[in-house]
């Protein structure tokens, strides 16, 4: 199946009674510095602090629209997707139970548990995603993975429809990359809306499995846990059905862990909220395309998410980024 802007506006139909429509912010000191406008979709303040709530709300009010309501729903996740999918099991009624690794934020872990979920937690990923296999043997039980789903990918592409809905005349639209889920969303939707309107996929360089997978040809996975801060993009794969939207971008970036921090700094101050490192990550890719644009471009950039806990927060902060300021080299 090939997903279409029309599947994004059913996704954006079943999901508008439980979500935030969330706010576009932007800085005109950073325009000003950079000399384009950039203009960021605030997902952390989506429900759960992330734009995955939109893809699990998506992915259950699908089941039960199409008749299809599960028993229990499981989930595997190290984090957003967990609370995504505890959240719309709780808006829906239905019970949950995700497995997340152990090195998963503290944060995700409580607030999965908050929203009522049950909470299996394992040693390495690899363990978690046996687990939640064998759970979804189970009769009435539905999995719901991270990215590799369409329900879920349309669901996400949200984010990027209300934004071009709003905004006129966009050149460009960056997305982290994890699994794909965001990015393979934003593609259909911004595509659908916008032709001529470029898309680009962004990951850290130290979790570049998708980078490797369309160098490639083929899904290339880590070997290990990678070494980021940028914790929402840590998938150890994309799957079959993101990467074929994958080949279909205009560019793909790897940035920097350096970059990573410089940026989630300087968003944090910009726009007076707080992100994650893996939703500052793209403007270090943003910059690295404006350094090839002879005139004045109007960029959209998917804030995915806002919930940091405490170590990570110290690590951004080891070091003070704000005496440079931000620049086209």
């Amino acid at each position: 199946m090939k997903l279409t802007l029309s599947d994004i506006q059913a996704a954006k139909k079943r999901i508008d009674p439980y979500i935030n429509e969330t706010p576009i912010l932007t800085s005109s000191l950073l325009n000003g510095w950079l000399g384009h406008d950039i203009y960021f979709k605030c997902e952390n303040f989506q429900k759960i602090g992330a734009f995955k709530a939109r893809g699990g709300l998506n992915t259950v009010a699908w089941l039960i629209e199409t008749g299809q309501k599960p028993e229990r729903i499981v989930a595997n996740s190290s984090g957003n997707h967990a609370q995504a999918v505890a959240y719309a099991g709780q808006q829906f009624g239905i019970p949950t139970t995700i497995f997340m690794p152990e090195y998963s934020s503290a944060v995700k872990i409580q607030a999965t548990r908050s929203y009522g979920a049950e909470v299996v937690l394992s040693k390495t990923r690899d363990i978690t995603d046996a687990l939640v296999r064998e759970a979804a043997k189970e009769e009435g039980t539905y999995w719901i993975p991270p990215f590799n789903h369409e329900q879920v990918i349309c669901g996400q592409g949200t984010a990027a429809y209300e934004a071009l809905s709003e905004l006129d005349d966009i050149d460009a639209v960056f997305t982290p990359c994890g699994g794909g889920g965001l990015t393979s969303g934003s593609l259909v939707a911004t595509k659908g809306l916008s032709p001529e309107t470029k898309m680009f996929g962004v990951e850290p360089l130290n979790a570049n499995d998708a980078a490797e997978s369309l160098r490639m040809g083929t899904i290339q996975r880590l070997p290990g846990i990678p070494n980021t801060l940028a914790d929402g993009a840590m998938t150890m794969a994309v799957g079959d059905i993101t990467f074929e939207y994958l080949k279909q971008l205009d560019g793909f970036y790897e940035v920097a862990e350096e970059q990573i921090v410089y940026w989630t700094q300087w968003l944090t101050h910009l726009l007076k909220c707080r992100l994650e490192p893996t939703c500052a990550m793209p403007m270090g890719a943003v910059v690295e395309w404006l350094k090839t644009q002879v005139s004045k471009q109007r960029v959209l950039v998917i804030v995915s998410g806002g919930n940091m806990d405490q170590p990570t927060t110290q690590k951004i902060w080891k070091e003070d980024q704000l005496g440079q300021l931000p620049a086209i080299p």
